[in-house]
């Protein structure tokens, strides 16, 4: 398990002030009460904006995510793992593909669509198992669009649910590309320019 209790160049726990993040939300006297209210300090202490993706590696580090105070799916993801490290949890990044059939017009028009390429989770070790815990989208983001956030309970999978508060489909999982010891970057660059390749001023 060794590496996955590293810190590594995107989850840098050994910051001080990422190590203090950690160790200020992740009380609990079992791992799986520390994960949990780590889960809930990313999720909701950090808010998600989606308009937060760039391409600068520096930034998808957990100490900049920390210090910006939001960020969206693969920065609170990167964080999260980062700080569950810093407690003695093993973790790594997940990400996938998903089809967002609520997305804002304005997100579908910077896409291109409704598929969002490479959306990152965390995952957890937790009782002798992987879980799966996904704080992309804080409470006070899913009151406004009237979707119930995701919670975690530290033993079974948090991923996105299929389906809005008014019965309305949600997010869909369409390409699973697997759990990572840390954030393939360059991996996510190619996908972003094979699939959003205006994004890279090249044609559609």
């Amino acid at each position: 398990m060794d590496q996955h209790l590293s810190p590594t160049p995107y989850m840098d726990f050994d910051v001080p002030e990422v190590m203090d993040f950690a160790k200020t939300a992740g009380k609990g006297a079992t791992a799986k009460d520390k994960a949990v209210n780590l889960y809930y300090a990313v999720r909701d202490g950090f808010p998600y904006n989606p308009y937060a993706f760039n391409f600068e590696r520096e930034n998808y580090k957990a100490s900049f995510t920390l210090a910006a105070g939001e960020g969206f799916c693969i920065q609170k993801s990167i964080l999260l793992a980062a700080a569950a490290r810093a407690m003695g949890i093993p973790a790594q990044l997940g990400f996938g593909n998903v089809v967002n059939h609520l997305a804002t017009e304005r997100l579908k028009k910077l896409m291109g669509g409704d598929l969002f390429v490479f959306h990152g989770y965390t995952v957890l070790w937790i009782d002798g198992r992987w879980v799966k815990a996904t704080p992309a989208f804080n409470r006070a983001m899913c009151d406004k669009f009237n979707t119930r956030p995701l919670e975690f309970d530290g033993a079974n999978d948090s991923v996105f649910h299929p389906y809005d508060n008014s019965g309305n489909q949600h997010m869909e999982y369409v390409h699973e590309y697997g759990a990572f010891d840390d954030m393939p970057f360059d991996l996510m660059i190619a996908e972003m320019r094979k699939y959003y390749p205006q994004w890279f001023g090249e044609a559609v």
